[in-house]
């Protein structure tokens, strides 16, 4: 029999703010982070930037060779254990940590140093490795234990979050610090971005310029941010009388294995089910979804597509919104703000609303919750999806 999991504490930093009432008190009111970008080489656009102060975590002399995404790896990690009420980490903790890209920062410069004919940062590779973070913080916590980097994407932080529970559930660890990090908000990769033609015209409201479910949606956002859950077995958490903000009751993995970059809604679909079959949770019991909900014209359809597919007739018994509408995608780092938001949502029985949408699409058939601080007195169970580049999907689902 599996073991069940707690989450005992939050760490947030990202764009809407870096205390777990800041971020979600910004999502409830639906407060939009998202703000223009003007500098470098690429054309203006819609970001959403965290307000980061690495002074807290870091003097200037331990800055080198430490990305930014290590950076607020190690806060958001120390921030989670710390609302956990946990002075350190046990030993054989784990720390399961997921990001798309690694250090965007320290490759950018690295790339304006040499066509700049000036000399490259000789700690330039460890800054910019994947594991980096993983890696900053198992030294900042003093843990021995499993350290893991996943990097499947916009999927990577949720499956650090399921792989981190099930190693919890299976009892192979008691506890896990699990959530990822994303700064890739450079001229470079913010060009290349641009180059896709995913991103959201800005237009005159970049606060708005992410629409999901939206007819007038016309792409992403780009966000940067770290968010970690403190994750404990639910005996440990328990016995030391912790505060419990919800039980992370299963999961769900899928690849669609049809496209590199377009979602197939019967992949969706295979996760969805997964995550009702991991959990025990049925469709009618599960009263919120935290959407993937980029906005793009594409994405939005399918995944509305695929809950009405696994709701059947309870769909309307499911409320939906996406939050990327105001802190951005933070891709890489994103599954787990939004499981972190949904938690909240969960423990407090208020659903945040999907902004933006002047005319919901007649092809997105979901109920979405349109009315800041949306009570939901009866919410008992939440799920988050996560669905990347890749084909690769994952369904968290949360219970009080």
């Amino acid at each position: 029999m599996k073991r069940r999991v707690a989450i005992t504490g939050l760490g947030l930093i990202s764009p809407l703010g870096d205390t777990p009432s800041a971020v979600f008190d910004a999502a409830l009111a639906g407060r939009s982070a998202i703000t223009l970008w003007t500098e470098g080489q690429a054309a203006p656009a819609a970001v959403a930037r965290s307000p980061f102060d690495f002074s807290r975590w870091f003097t200037r002399l331990q800055l080198a060779g430490v990305d930014r995404v290590s950076q607020m790896a190690v806060a958001a990690g120390a921030l989670a254990r710390e609302d956990a009420g946990l002075s350190h980490l046990a030993d054989a903790a784990g720390i399961y940590v997921g990001t798309g890209m690694g250090g965007a920062t320290a490759l950018e410069q690295a790339y304006v140093n040499l066509h700049g004919g000036k000399r490259i940062p000789p700690l330039s590779i460890p800054a910019f490795m994947p594991n980096a973070p993983a890696a900053h913080l198992a030294m900042r916590e003093k843990v021995h234990g499993p350290v893991y980097t996943y990097s499947m994407a916009c999927a990577s932080a949720a499956v650090a979050i399921a792989e981190a529970a099930k190693a919890i559930a299976r009892g192979d660890i008691d506890s896990a610090l699990a959530g990822g990090g994303e700064a890739l908000l450079v001229p470079g990769v913010l060009g290349a971005w641009q180059s896709l033609q995913t991103l959201a015209a800005p237009g005159a409201d970049a606060a708005g310029a992410c629409r999901p479910f939206s007819t007038d949606r016309s792409g992403l956002v780009l966000g940067e941010g770290a968010a970690f859950l403190m994750l404990e077995s639910m005996e440990t958490a328990v016995a030391r009388g912790a505060r419990i903000y919800a039980e992370l009751a299963g999961s769900g993995f899928s690849c669609d294995a049809t496209h590199l970059t377009k979602p197939d809604a019967a992949g969706q679909v295979r996760a969805l089910e997964a995550a009702l079959r991991d959990s025990g949770l049925t469709p009618a019991g599960i009263g919120y979804c935290n959407a993937h909900g980029t906005a793009t014209l594409v994405g939005d359809v399918v995944e509305c597509e695929a809950l009405g597919r696994v709701w059947g007739e309870a769909i309307d018994g499911l409320q939906v919104s996406s939050t990327k509408a105001v802190h951005g995608h933070l891709l890489g780092a994103g599954g787990a703000l939004e499981a972190a938001i949904t938690v909240m949502a969960l423990q407090n029985q208020l659903l945040p609303p999907s902004m933006h949408c002047t005319t919901q699409d007649a092809d997105c058939r979901v109920r979405l919750v349109q009315s800041s601080r949306t009570e939901a007195p009866q919410l008992q169970a939440a799920i988050s999806n996560t669905f990347a580049f890749g084909g690769s999907n994952v369904v968290l689902a949360f219970r009080r």
